[in-house]
């Protein structure tokens, strides 16, 4: 658990609750391609730091629809639960076992909706002694003022709000490291204008260092791609 209001990303697991199909189609206070972006998001930063996934669905054969394919696409090693009615995750004894099996003490918490498949997990772990964060922008419900309920009631609570971006960086850590732009994918692919530093960058190396440079370039323009 961190002890500086930091995300420790040796110490934190993500958790994904009810990012399905349908319920998707509720969604009403924010760009819903904006939110399924968000999601790949997260779910990739939390695969390229080592963080384990939890992902869980409420009866995805019923009217609430699968999980998005933006889940295992961004995170195929995620442990997945499956839930028949419960509406909160923590209620199931599977998810709890298998938040504990990671060992972790930090949760990072998205889902839809969020006044409910959010908030009501978020608590729940918060009581029993969880480091918890709400990654909002990875959250969506059914309109503005339910939003901004849910946000307040979760900081009241003691629970921590972030964004995705916010938790990307908190995980990264550093630009030193091999993967460094597979991260400034994940950037550009929230803020379209970091793709245009990133490119930059990249381009400076190459006119700098010769074929290291240019080695630099090339992995930027495929994390470009793969991200695309």
């Amino acid at each position: 658990m961190s002890n500086n209001g930091l995300i420790d990303p040796a110490d934190a697991a993500v958790l994904l609750v009810d990012h399905q199909s349908g319920l998707l189609q509720i969604v009403n206070h924010t760009n819903i391609h904006e939110l399924r972006n968000n999601v790949a998001v997260l779910a990739k930063a939390a695969t390229l730091a080592g963080a384990p996934v939890i992902a869980t669905a409420s009866v995805p054969e019923g009217p609430n629809g699968p999980l998005i394919p933006e889940v295992f696409d961004n995170a195929p090693q995620a442990t997945y639960v499956q839930r028949h009615g419960e509406i909160n995750a923590w209620d199931v004894e599977g998810f709890r076992s298998a938040v504990a099996r990671t060992g972790r003490r930090t949760l990072l918490i998205a889902g839809i909706m969020t006044s409910v498949c959010v908030v009501e997990p978020a608590l729940a772990a918060l009581a029993e002694g969880y480091d918890v964060y709400a990654v909002i922008d990875a959250s969506g419900t059914y309109s503005d003022e339910a939003q901004r309920i849910s946000i307040e009631r979760l900081s009241r609570a003691g629970v921590k709000v972030i964004d995705v971006l916010g938790v990307a960086a908190e995980l990264q850590k550093t630009w030193a490291r091999e993967d460094w732009a597979a991260w400034g994918g994940i950037y550009a692919s929230v803020s379209p204008g970091y793709a245009a530093v990133m490119e930059s960058v990249a381009r400076a190396q190459a006119e700098a260092t010769g074929s290291e440079g240019a080695g630099a370039e090339v992995k930027w323009a495929e994390a470009r791609g793969r991200l695309a």
